[in-house]
């Protein structure tokens, strides 16, 4: 069996990793074995991080409205029940983006689902 010394590819793919951790701790951004655990431990807290972002801005957003909703005299989830009755189909995103930069549109929005609930009640 002949032998086999990989050259090339070994140095690409070390350095492809050395090159992520750079920037890291001591030997974490200069010896290999280090740096790939830190680089692979590092790629886990990104992947993870993108959905906690997700959660955390939805959860922001959720205050947002709550916020500006007390302002109106309605509570969080009958506004979003009233807003789903009158047929107004605004995700949270836009709604909180309203609640912090258009309290009058804000306002008009929770008329509407305040009438919605009383319809229905009737």
């Amino acid at each position: 069996m002949p032998r086999v010394k990989r050259g090339t590819k070994r140095n690409d793919r070390r350095k492809k990793i050395l090159k992520r951790a750079s920037g890291y701790f001591l030997t974490k951004s200069k010896l290999y074995q280090a740096a790939q655990e830190a680089v692979e431990r590092g790629l886990k807290f990104a992947y993870i991080g993108r959905r906690q972002k997700k959660r955390q801005f939805r959860s922001l957003w959720i205050v947002r409205i709550g916020a500006a909703a007390k302002l109106n005299g309605i509570s969080y989830s009958q506004l979003i029940h009233g807003l789903k009755q009158a047929g107004i189909e605004l995700d949270r995103k836009i709604l909180a983006d309203l609640a912090v930069n258009d309290a009058g549109g804000f306002s008009a929005l929770a008329d509407q689902a305040k009438s919605a609930l009383t319809k229905t009640a009737a």
